[in-house]
């Protein structure tokens, strides 16, 4: 193993705490505009920087279905990008929405599956977006079910496989 390879790890960690520490530099400046009160908690899971904020009354942050979080995500990424010079694969939450959401998309993954697997025959779920569905996957397969994303955005869903 070189020393570049060794290395590469270190480096990916530091990369992802820089992309928290801009992205919390940015939304610590939103929270002041807005007037709004909230603590901003960094993390890194897996391969991606998140960035939770919490405390406070957030729901305008939020949100009808998490509609205004999603755009802050967007907003906040292009934030890191400009300064990074790369993309950017950060994870927002606000007062814990996406934490709850992903608890809730798990069950119905869960339940997708053994429905599937029942019936004999395809689930198809609501259209959702990339992040439920990535979450509606992983829950799919750890029940060990089966499943893929259908249709277009913003009508893309996810479809669970009855078993082979």
């Amino acid at each position: 193993m070189t020393d570049d390879a060794a290395a590469q790890p270190a480096s990916n960690a530091t990369n992802l705490e820089r992309e928290g520490d801009i992205a919390a530099d940015y939304l610590e400046a939103l929270l002041d505009i807005a007037d709004l009160d909230g603590d901003i908690d960094m993390d890194v899971e897996g391969s991606r920087a998140v960035v939770s904020i919490v405390g406070g009354d957030l729901s305008a942050l939020v949100g009808d279905d998490g509609e205004v979080l999603d755009a802050l995500q967007d907003l906040t990424r292009l934030a890191v990008t400009r300064e990074m010079g790369e993309r950017s694969r950060l994870m927002l939450d606000i007062a814990g929405f996406r934490a709850a959401r992903r608890a809730e998309l798990s069950a119905v993954g869960t339940q997708a599956a053994a429905d599937a697997a029942s019936r004999a025959e395809a689930v198809r779920l609501a259209p959702m977006t990339p992040f439920e569905r990535k979450v509606v996957h992983d829950a799919v397969a750890a029940a060990g079910g089966r499943s893929e994303s259908e249709g277009e955005e913003p009508q893309r869903r996810v479809v669970v496989l009855p078993p082979e």
